[in-house]
């Protein structure tokens, strides 16, 4: 994508040096063929291969394998999070990550607009109602992060934090067995 559109960029420096510098060449050519030429057969050459080469990247940012799946249900003013592929434990007011391993959290909302963000792990995805979105994550290094809703959702909503702990695997586990709740505020 970069090499693509450095060198559209070049190309159109190009011509427009050209035309600085030799702008009697440049008044030879009708405005017409500037139009069908720059227009329509330039971005017609460079724009589907960039379509192909971005959709091609998309795919393979994204495992095809499937992955565990953790449960992020918004309502003023606490988070809930199951985990249905690991004995369906639910927590409150905490989420519980595996470090390296590629997780999709499905985010859900029962009352109003929410957004879910941890801000040192992913971008943020709202929780609307009604809706399921889908985030996919994965977590670095074992230890604990801060979350939060990120969407202005009620009087209360500066207390729509919630706590990340990232574990090993078998922390994870372990974790999930024997859950921690933190009650909602």
């Amino acid at each position: 994508m970069i090499a693509g559109s450095t060198a559209l960029f070049a190309l159109m420096v190009g011509l427009f040096a050209l035309v600085i510098w030799r702008p009697h060449w440049a008044a030879q050519v009708s405005g017409r063929s500037w139009i069908i030429w720059g227009g329509l057969v330039l971005p017609a050459l460079v724009l589907p291969p960039l379509v192909v080469v971005s959709l091609i990247a998309g795919e393979r940012l994204m495992p095809s394998d499937a992955v565990p799946r953790i449960e992020a249900e918004a309502r003023q003013w606490h988070w809930t999070f199951r985990y249905p592929d690991h004995g369906g434990a639910e927590t409150e007011g905490i989420l519980h990550l595996p470090s390296g391993q590629p997780v999709d959290i499905v985010i859900t909302s029962l009352d109003v607009i929410h957004s879910f963000w941890v801000p040192r792990l992913a971008g943020k995805m709202d929780a609307v109602p009604g809706r399921v979105n889908v985030l996919r994550v994965m977590a670095g290094a074992p230890g604990p992060l801060e979350g939060l809703c990120a969407e202005f959702c009620g009087l209360d909503h500066t207390t729509m934090r919630f706590d990340v702990q990232v574990h090993d695997p078998e922390g994870f586990a372990a974790a999930l067995t024997t859950p921690v709740f933190a009650p909602p505020p």
